[in-house]
């Protein structure tokens, strides 16, 4: 690569190339885990998914997939 090309002209090149390669770009977004509420929010759903009456059935299916690992 050419180091004298703007870093806007190396991208749009590296991004043709993988277009011309059968892909495309997506956006996906996350959630944040350095919110201050992400910790709060992630044990309120663990202690609702623990409490549910799915529960057993729920971490059966969890240990199923990661047995498959």
């Amino acid at each position: 690569m050419d180091a004298s090309k703007p870093s806007r002209d190396k991208v749009r090149a590296h991004r043709q190339r993988l277009r011309e390669r059968g892909l495309r770009p997506i956006q996906l977004w996350v959630p944040d885990t350095r919110a201050p509420s992400f910790g709060e929010e992630a044990h309120r759903q663990c202690v609702a998914v623990a409490e549910s009456s799915w529960a057993a059935e729920d971490q059966d299916s969890v240990e199923a997939i990661a047995a498959d690992e």
